[in-house]
């Protein structure tokens, strides 16, 4: 319900921007603009076309320039950072929070980064060194260094003055983190039990041990996962020795969520979540060929098995007929088992000790749906064509073709990951290829046996 929304919002906002940037009234725009969110600002950017995007952003307020930029995906951002000043990319960047302006640095210009990091501090500038030296998409690429932390050995008093003196604390902000002198993590102190606790008590009597930290080379998959599962709003981050780096925030995890849900429905056709919707038609086709080029050489492979009983097909004709109805039912059945093994090893639930299991149960639907739709094609074969070996033929094709698509949708996207090829991209052509091939040689196969003999 709340994506539904949203897109309804973007499309209204979409829609009244369009119409005001072909009236010609840039004053209407500029107020549309000005009145979102950044991340809505980016989401509108990334909706319109090129000469349109550029009017748009020039509209934007340098101020939110920014964040805009961590808001849109990589190619929309490599073309606006194009259009902009030396000067004009330092202003926008110079504010962000330093897990923001990590992930945006790799993508400036060398000019500019240098002049960015000339305006930084020498310990934000040693922090984003520090960032910067973790693997992508780790959590020590997410988290902010920017964290609270308090010594167990002081009153709850003494840490309130200290919050009176800070003035004021990053976002989302719910939990202050405890260190010893070392600076390792022994604990969080929520902010509720801190201004509701005694000004005597010892922050040690306040310590909440129960939340994990999180390692720094942690894969940011799994760092989501962990917020879901404990509802996190912020979580601490540590090194081998257990000292404390930074935490990582709810902002960022809800990103992270967001494009490993872009991620599984775009690779599933071969393309790339970070794709602009308006490139250039020749990049796009660079990119798109190799999938096509792909699924032509599968089709060759089910047109060659095919092949084999052409002289089957000539003979009855209601082969060829019944063929679209296996090929179309083992499709669905091994997209159907692979899309929820790909979505468990994307949350962790498939490994090396339950792929037997979750095997196992999807050969038993796989039997299941197979001997019921079987039957039900059959009938519908046998009213058809008058002939009950046609019905045979299809019966038994299809129960070995549903029982195949379960055994491919469970095990091709498996053996994937384990040769470290994303299933999400490449496990529907196989899974394809595979349901098809063997639905129409045993459908062919039986036939040629049956009716042929």
């Amino acid at each position: 319900m709340a994506d539904r929304m949203r897109h309804d919002k973007t499309a209204r906002q979409l829609k009244l921007l369009s119409q005001a940037l072909d009236s010609g009234r840039l004053g209407p725009v500029r107020r549309l603009v000005n009145t979102l969110s950044p991340a809505e600002i980016g989401n509108l950017l990334e909706s319109l076309p090129p000469g349109k995007r550029e009017v748009v952003w020039g509209l934007v307020d340098p101020e939110d320039d920014g964040e805009v930029l961590v808001h849109v995906g990589d190619e929309v951002r490599e073309g606006l950072i194009a259009a902009m000043d030396p000067d004009e990319i330092v202003a926008a960047v110079e504010d962000l929070d330093l897990d923001d302006l990590a992930e945006l640095v790799e993508d400036l210009p060398d000019q500019v980064i240098e002049e960015v990091l000339k305006s930084m501090d020498r310990e934000n500038r040693e922090r984003l060194e520090q960032v910067l030296s973790y693997p992508e998409d780790s959590a020590g690429r997410l988290m902010n260094p920017d964290v609270i932390t308090v010594r167990a050995d002081v009153t709850a008093d003494v840490v309130l003055r200290y919050l009176r003196l800070r003035g004021e604390l990053p976002e989302n902000t719910d939990h202050l983190f405890v260190v010893s002198r070392r600076h390792q993590y022994l604990g969080r102190l929520p902010l509720a039990t801190l201004v509701t606790a005694a000004p005597s008590a010892a922050i040690n009597e306040l310590i909440d041990g129960e939340q994990p930290a999180i390692h720094v080379n942690t894969p940011e998959h799994l760092v989501a996962s962990q917020f879901a599962d404990y509802d996190w709003v912020s979580a601490p981050v540590v090194d081998d020795n257990n000292i404390l780096l930074g935490r990582v925030t709810i902002d960022d995890v809800v990103d992270i969520i967001r494009e490993q849900a872009e991620h599984q429905v775009l690779s599933a056709a071969g393309l790339d979540e970070d794709e602009d919707l308006f490139a250039p038609a020749t990049r796009a086709v660079r990119r798109r060929a190799l999938w096509l080029g792909v699924n032509l050489v599968s089709a060759f492979v089910v047109a060659s098995v095919i092949g084999w009983f052409e002289a089957t097909i000539e003979q009855v004709v209601a082969l060829a007929v019944l063929m679209p109805i296996v090929a179309s039912m083992g499709g669905n059945a091994g997209l159907q088992a692979m899309t929820l093994t790909v979505r468990g090893i994307a949350l962790g639930q498939v490994g090396g000790g339950n792929v037997r299991a979750l095997l196992a149960k999807e050969l038993l639907v796989g039997l299941l749906n197979g001997l019921l739709w079987a039957a039900v094609v059959a009938a519908a074969a046998f009213l058809w064509f008058r002939n009950p070996l046609i019905s045979a033929a299809i019966f038994g094709a299809m129960v070995i073709t549903l029982c195949s698509a379960a055994l491919a949708g469970v095990m091709i996207p498996v053996t994937l990951r384990r040769m470290n090829i994303d299933p999400a991209i490449a496990g529907s052509i196989v899974v394809t290829v595979t349901t098809d091939a063997i639905g129409f040689f045993a459908f062919l196969g039986l036939g040629t046996v049956l009716l042929l003999k």
